[in-house]
């Protein structure tokens, strides 16, 4: 599988990053063989970029994709997490973090935001200690979006002098909302943003993050291509989601005729949605969220086989019909 440097660093990533919130029960259990085939699959199939963060499973998340890659050769494999929200015990726990969370884990520990440089650092040396690793290779402000300020001045910052020290590789911020890293970009020293969920297949709304992307030399790595979910079947069903609710009606038909227009030419939807944020140049690689060995091979697939010429005009024309 292909790889290419993040902005002007010398970090390599895949075209296609293992994205490991899955790993920390998100949603739903997942036991520790399949987390742990899940990454192998990953590994066979040549991804090389794997991303987590302390609020995944509250550290689950870390400490199963450190296991797994834990025989792997260290200087063959690319890790980021992300900073922002510290773990700390929880005065009272009530047993599960499905509600506050949104992952089926033991609610033992809190998420406590904090983007101080000194949150940064206690952030990254918990995270260091989950993973087994001594170093990770990027790291991210983790939706900075409700504190802007003090993730520009302090958090970012913490970040630039780590890597200008080579403690980490490269710094990024990441948010599924297009403003806060339009700013980031403008005012910080970042090599990268992830950007999640906004510039896929069906929500283009990115444009103007990859124009000033551009302008930088910032690469974007984007996640979410499927939407939180709408994308990732050949046909949508009634009770599909986007963006982690029901997919309303007129957005699901639009998914819908995407499909058609997919199997028109002989692909499926998942595909397209997959190929689609790497036909900008901006746009590294694509991180998705795996949750099975078959999930992994077949978007790694999908990630090194580009669709038809004919295919791309036909679903922007199917785009570009009134909705």
């Amino acid at each position: 599988m292909r790889a290419c440097r993040l902005g002007r660093t010398s970090v390599r990533v895949s075209a296609l990053g293992f994205g490991a919130a899955p790993l920390g029960n998100l949603y739903t259990p997942l036991d520790d063989d399949r987390a742990r085939a899940a990454v192998e699959a990953a590994w066979d199939v040549g991804v090389r970029y794997y991303d987590t963060a302390p609020h995944y499973g509250l550290g689950l998340s870390e400490r199963r994709l450190g296991a797994a890659l834990a025989q792997r050769p260290r200087a063959e494999f690319t890790v980021s997490t992300k900073v922002g929200r510290l773990l700390e015990p929880h005065p009272a726990p009530t047993g599960s973090d499905l509600a506050a969370g949104g992952f089926a884990v033991p609610d033992t520990l809190i998420r406590r935001p904090d983007y101080s440089r000194d949150g940064v650092l206690r952030s990254l040396e918990g995270s260091l200690t989950r993973l087994g690793l001594d170093q990770v290779d990027i790291v991210y402000v983790h939706d900075p979006d409700d504190h802007l300020d003090a993730a520009i001045d302090q958090a970012l910052p913490a970040l630039v002098a780590l890597r200008d020290q080579g403690v980490i590789g490269a710094v990024g911020a990441g948010t599924n909302a297009v403003a806060p890293l339009l700013r980031v970009v403008a005012e910080a020293d970042v090599d990268a943003v992830m950007m999640a969920g906004r510039w896929t297949l069906l929500d283009r709304t990115a444009r103007p993050l990859l124009d000033a992307c551009a302008e930088r030399g910032v690469s974007m790595v984007a996640a979410a291509p499927f939407n939180s979910g709408l994308l990732s079947r050949p046909r949508p069903p009634d009770d599909a989601t986007f963006d982690y609710g029901p997919a309303p009606d007129p957005v699901l038909r639009r998914a819908r005729r995407l499909a058609e227009v997919s199997a028109r030419h002989g692909t499926v939807l998942p595909h397209a949605a997959v190929r689609f944020p790497l036909r900008d140049p901006v746009v590294t690689c694509v991180v998705a969220g795996f949750r099975s060995s078959d999930e992994v091979t077949s978007a790694a697939r999908w990630a090194a086989t580009d669709l038809t010429d004919a295919a791309w005009s036909d679903l922007e024309a199917a785009e570009d019909r009134p909705r």
